[in-house]
């Protein structure tokens, strides 16, 4: 019994350690807002040393649609981090409608491969929203919260 609590804390310590994406994830294909295909790799490129808030979201979403207020706030008292918002919206039109309607202001791109893709898979996607903190050197700093006032989420900011 020893035996399995020590691997299922290891293993649960090991994926929260996780610093950076897998060479999957990162070529993962996204879609702009101007219906360009780019990958996360070359989305993140784009971002290199600045802090990136990344949330995992969808219009369908209760939950995330709850929390965009209060990640639109954190976006207000940390002008200097770039907002990543990546959508798991089943289609592009309903989560362009889902950008205007809910008023999220900051970087957008849609998973086409949804749940199951290379990126969400990377990152054992099991809940949106799904907030994450990549640090100036790209690392990922925060892996894994669900709520914006986790603690290391606010930490991870600054």
């Amino acid at each position: 019994m020893k035996t399995l609590i020590a691997i299922l804390l290891f293993v649960t310590f090991a994926q929260a350690q996780q610093k950076f994406f897998t060479e999957a994830a990162l070529n993962d294909v996204f879609v702009s807002e101007n219906n360009e295909e780019i990958t996360l790799s070359e989305i993140l490129q784009q971002y290199k040393g600045k802090t990136v808030f990344i949330d995992v979201w969808a219009s369908w979403c209760k939950d995330c649609i709850a929390g965009m207020p209060k990640v639109q706030k954190l976006r207000e008292e940390n002008p200097e981090v770039v907002f990543l918002f990546l959508s798991l919206d089943k289609e592009t039109e309903s989560w362009k409608h889902g950008i205007e309607k809910y008023g999220v202001i900051g970087e957008n791109y849609f998973i086409p491969s949804g749940w199951k893709g290379p990126f969400c898979s990377s990152i054992d996607l099991d809940w949106i929203p799904r907030y994450m903190v990549l640090n100036p050197e790209g690392e990922i700093s925060l892996y894994k919260a669900i709520e914006t006032d986790d603690e290391n989420l606010l930490k991870a900011l600054k």
